[in-house]
């Protein structure tokens, strides 16, 4: 695994996350922890975008299997899984900056235009967390950065406290991978807010390019069933 692949992955997980809260009445659509939040909170405030919210959550697990058992089927004949589900997330990503462009902005986040948009967007980010799971287990998550942070920190208390010898050097080395991870991740949100306050939907054009630079560095060898 190269290790530009999960900066690059961690890149558009914020980019996507954050241009889809903002076009989409903050539907989350890399992660699902966040739709229950938002998903209270548009209930009680009779804002929209409830039915989108609650969808995200079926269509999330039902892609996750799916992908699961692509990836397996494609393994088991000696092809390159990751490479090929990476093109899919790249075909889904794209028919969401289309779909984005062509019907918004979105007055609602429950209409048609605004459903079709965060729904393909969500299954092309069900991917990418799947991808993670399934293909890069060693490697820090790329859409969810709690678990990241936290690490973080607790190694940053060890490395304080005088952690020495190999200890010290894994730490150091997973250190550094997490903090890149985050930095990414925290970098991605911030350009695709400032893409959006200033193009609007145009802003979803990036992140299938940077996808396609994704599938560049994916691996091109058979890989074994996990």
């Amino acid at each position: 695994m190269k290790p530009s692949l999960p900066v690059l992955l961690s890149v558009n997980g914020g980019y996507v996350d954050a241009a889809g809260y903002l076009a989409l009445h903050g539907l989350f659509t890399t992660h699902v922890t966040g739709n229950f939040v938002t998903l209270g909170a548009a209930v009680v405030l009779g804002t929209s975008g409830v039915l989108a919210k609650v969808l995200a959550l079926p269509l999330f697990c039902v892609v996750v299997m799916a992908i699961r058992l692509l990836s397996v089927g494609l393994m088991a004949k000696g092809l390159p899984a990751l490479r090929a589900i990476i093109g899919v997330k790249v075909v889904l990503l794209s028919l969401g900056a289309a779909l984005a462009i062509a019907f918004g902005p979105f007055d609602s986040g429950d209409g048609w235009a605004a459903l079709s948009t965060g729904m393909v967007l969500v299954a092309a980010m069900a991917i990418q967390n799947a991808i993670h799971r399934i293909h890069m287990g060693a490697l820090p998550p790329t859409t969810i950065m709690t678990g990241n942070t936290i690490q973080i920190m607790i190694d940053l208390a060890d490395l304080l406290r005088g952690v020495s010898g190999a200890a010290r050097e894994a730490i150091r080395a997973r250190l550094s991978r997490m903090s890149a991870g985050v930095a990414a991740f925290a970098a991605g949100c911030a350009i695709a807010a400032l893409i959006f306050a200033k193009q609007g939907t145009w802003c979803f054009v990036l992140p299938p390019l940077i996808a396609a630079c994704t599938l560049l560095l994916g691996e091109s060898r058979p890989e074994k069933i996990g």
